[in-house]
């Protein structure tokens, strides 16, 4: 793994968020060209099909965005850092959106898990979010003369292309552990040693599986399995990153603020009575409540920090999916209403918070540092935010884990787990091997 770089507070050099075009250079807000039009939601399922298979998808409940093509991108050449997402959300702001109904989408995609590391969201030439209750919206961006024709086509308006066929999905896999068990326990054990010293509270180790295929892994395929297994989830198919995520790491509408951290996993043995015995232990447990209790705290802080008023957190529940329980916790905040400018978009949220110790570990720089050092893994987008922003500077953002990067006909899974005083070397295997079943039982199907 890349050393991920722990920033001081210092000055940044440079332009800190860039906007550019498809080639990389970069443009004004004033060269770019924003409409829209209102969606019949019979179209969805047309829509949802053109993005599945050549574009981007991001699907939870009460709330579906699809785009393609690429108008700009909004770069972060120096990594998410406020000041970097405090310029991103101004040149959002900037473009010439009064057209724009709320809650349009300009930029989305993921970033790396690494904030030090280089990034960027897309701008796409075409949009469309349809959330609940609102009236299902397009959005075109590009040169003013190109509008007409993005937003006039098919699956807008018109009859529909011939459908276009998908490539067989793989029959044929080879699995393999990139790390071997006895590998990854010994990394556990120097996880456990570091918190021994006192040098960590906790730290969040991951490991990897391989999977190459027959033919190339089909993004449709996957997602189309992904939302039928885990409805619960956040589903994605963002450039060669796909996944289904059960953690929001923060939305904004307006002024209202919502996080729910995770921290905190048991197995679900699909008999009723056993899984009641083995959540009821889950939140019973010392060790699962303290950490699931650094998350928690960890966020509010990092709200805290941008001015937001952060309501005390009730109870941990239970988050139930296919394979797996969760401790999860529901955190609101506001945000004050400034005298001028505007208050901080859902990056900037990001930017406070992220990494949280529920993908890093508490402290962070030492997390971080002890992962640079040990865990022998690029993780790139793996547990990296997940999302969008519109000019407004709503939007959200999810952390980018029960995820595979595709690439042909080769997958990367990877899983992470916390680490901390009392961790069990075995069992922290184990639940890698339940948490990376989400991709495998989407994406090996022989």
């Amino acid at each position: 793994m890349t050393a991920p770089a722990v920033r001081e507070a210092e000055p940044e050099q440079g332009p800190a968020a860039l906007l550019t075009d498809p080639t990389g250079r970069p443009i004004d807000p004033g060269e770019l060209a924003v409409g829209t039009a209102a969606l019949d939601p019979a179209r969805l399922p047309a829509v949802q099909a053109l993005a599945d298979r050549g574009g981007r998808s991001l699907v939870r409940d009460g709330c579906s965005l699809y785009s393609w093509g690429v108008a700009a991108r909004l770069a972060l050449p120096s990594g998410l850092t406020p000041g970097a997402a405090a310029e991103a959300e101004a040149l959002l702001a900037a473009l010439p959106a009064s057209r724009v109904g709320p809650g349009a989408p300009l930029a989305l995609g993921s970033l790396p898990f690494d904030p030090a590391e280089a990034g960027s969201l897309v701008v796409p030439e075409v949009a469309v979010l349809a959330r609940g209750g609102d009236e299902p919206l397009a959005v075109a961006v590009g040169a003013a003369g190109a509008l007409e024709a993005l937003l006039g086509g098919f699956p807008f308006v018109g009859p529909p292309p011939p459908a276009l066929p998908l490539e067989r999905p793989p029959d044929r896999f080879e699995l393999v552990a990139v790390h071997t068990h006895d590998e990854f326990e010994e990394l556990v054990g120097r996880a456990l040693a570091a918190i021994e010293a006192g040098t960590v509270e906790k730290v969040v180790v991951a490991r990897e599986v391989s999977v190459s295929a027959n033919r190339d892994f089909q993004q449709a395929h996957l997602l189309e399995r992904l939302r039928a297994l885990y409805p619960a989830c956040a589903v994605f198919g963002l450039d060669g990153f796909v996944g289904a995520s059960p953690e929001l790491l923060v939305r904004r509408r307006g002024l209202a603020v919502l996080s729910q951290p995770l921290a905190g996993t048991i197995p679900r043995s699909g008999d009723p009575d056993e899984d009641a015995r083995l959540a009821a232990g889950m939140l019973r447990s010392p060790k699962e409540r303290h950490e699931h209790a650094l998350v928690v705290g960890a966020i509010a802080e990092g709200l805290a920090a941008t001015g937001a008023a952060v309501d005390p957190p009730g109870d941990p529940h239970l988050l139930t999916l296919r394979n797996v329980s969760h401790l999860a916790t529901t955190l609101h905040a506001r945000l004050p209403e400034p005298a001028v400018g505007r208050p901080p978009g859902a990056l900037s949220l990001v930017a406070a918070i992220h990494p949280t110790p529920a993908i890093g570990g508490v402290p962070t720089a030492a997390a971080l540092e002890f992962l640079a050092r040990h865990e022998r893994l690029e993780r790139g987008r793996y547990a990296g935010p997940v999302g969008y922003l519109d000019a407004g500077g709503d939007g959200e953002f999810w952390l980018g884990i029960r995820s595979a990067m595709l690439a042909g006909p080769t997958a990367r899974l990877v899983a992470g787990v916390g680490i901390v005083a009392g961790s069990d070397p075995h069992a922290e295997l184990v639940e890698t091997q339940l948490k990376l079943q989400a991709l495998l039982a989407a994406a090996v199907r022989p």
